[in-house]
């Protein structure tokens, strides 16, 4: 009887930071994810020597996962399903086209991020978790076309 007062005792202590390290792995496996997403679509625009898109699912959200595509065609080639219970702060409208203001992250033939008027993307997302509110990672774009996640709970001076 004391062992199983002994067990319980201890599964409700360590509940909730098995579920809080859940909750760090999932958002960062979804981060690095997206980058890796990026950097494909980044490679087959060199590849191919054209465009190459990286899309949300639906036109109004990242939420909904995103397909990476090429061509005129748009011809698909990676993509990911609704990334719940992550979500990006503000559907992700950070990578947004401000002349189409079309949601969307494309690479040209010499593989710059660039707006589908030319206009070259920098911008960061912010990834979230609905089960653990304070947690947050940064996706960063910089401008040499390099990514970095940033998490401002233990690195707030390289977020900013």
């Amino acid at each position: 009887m004391a062992v199983l007062l002994m067990i319980a005792i201890l599964a409700t202590i360590t509940m909730p930071l098995l579920q809080e390290q859940i909750a760090i792995r999932e958002i960062d496996t979804l981060a690095r994810r997206f980058i890796a997403h990026a950097h494909f679509a980044r490679q087959q625009a060199l590849h191919l020597g054209g465009s190459v898109r990286m899309i949300p699912n639906q036109d109004h959200s990242w939420d909904d996962g995103w397909i990476v595509v090429s061509g005129q065609q748009n011809k698909p080639w990676i993509s990911q399903g609704k990334i719940e219970p992550l979500f990006f702060r503000g559907g992700g409208r950070q990578l947004i086209d401000p002349h189409t203001k079309k949601l969307g992250l494309g690479f040209n033939a010499a593989g710059a991020a660039k707006s589908a008027q030319g206009g070259f993307i920098a911008n960061r997302m912010i990834l979230g978790h609905s089960r653990v509110l304070g947690l947050e990672r940064q996706l960063i774009l910089g401008s040499g076309g390099r990514w970095r996640i940033c998490d401002p709970a233990r690195d707030a001076k390289r977020c900013h």
